[in-house]
């Protein structure tokens, strides 16, 4: 107990306003509400900053990716309902989708870790391209992202613990939770326009 307090007490007030944020983002996600998009943004801005100072410099560049596809499922997102179905796609697909993401990580981990300090450039580099594809997917309104989001926030638990990311490896085991509602609440809006 006594460790206990010096460790809360050197938590990152930025950090817990960042995972309040990407809380609300994933909340309002569920909800198919475009007002997931904003608090996505808002949150990213901040991890930004705290993922280059862990080192995690895949996970850096990828909030920006995350602000740029944001702007764009704002916007899709705010198209007339009717036109935004959630829809499934073939394992082909997916089984694809994952040989290029794995292709692109095993070039970037090489680089990473020839030209940088990077903590974990291959792992970095896996989930940073994986998280691409599967916002990608959220964006798209493709149902399996549920899935992808999974096996990329179970990993990234116990990265940002190894990092000392305290809040965040506890906000992706709450994720694990959320993911679960978001796969059921999706699912059952499947092939149907969006209710409004």
């Amino acid at each position: 107990m006594a460790a206990l307090l010096p460790a809360l007490a050197a938590l990152s007030p930025w950090e817990a306003v960042a995972v309040v944020l990407a809380i609300a983002y994933l909340a309002l996600a569920i909800r198919q509400s475009v007002w997931c998009w904003p608090a996505g943004i808002a949150s990213t801005l901040i991890y930004l900053v705290l993922f280059w100072q862990a080192r995690l410099y895949m996970e850096a560049v990828l909030q920006v990716f995350y602000i740029g596809i944001s702007a764009w499922g704002w916007v899709e997102w705010s198209r007339p309902r009717a036109q935004r179905p959630v829809v499934s796609w073939p394992l082909r697909a997916h089984g694809l989708a994952l040989a290029g993401v794995v292709a692109l990580a095993g070039l970037n981990g090489a680089l990473l870790q020839s030209f940088t300090s990077a903590a974990l450039p291959y792992v970095d580099a896996l989930v940073a391209w994986a998280s691409v594809f599967t916002t990608w997917l959220v964006a798209r309104r493709v149902l399996e992202n549920w899935h992808w989001w999974f096996v990329i926030d179970a990993a990234c638990v116990a990265i940002y613990a190894s990092r000392g990311l305290w809040l965040t490896a506890a906000l992706f085991v709450v994720y694990l939770g959320m993911i679960v509602a978001g796969l059921r609440a999706w699912r059952r809006s499947l092939g149907a326009a969006v209710p409004a």
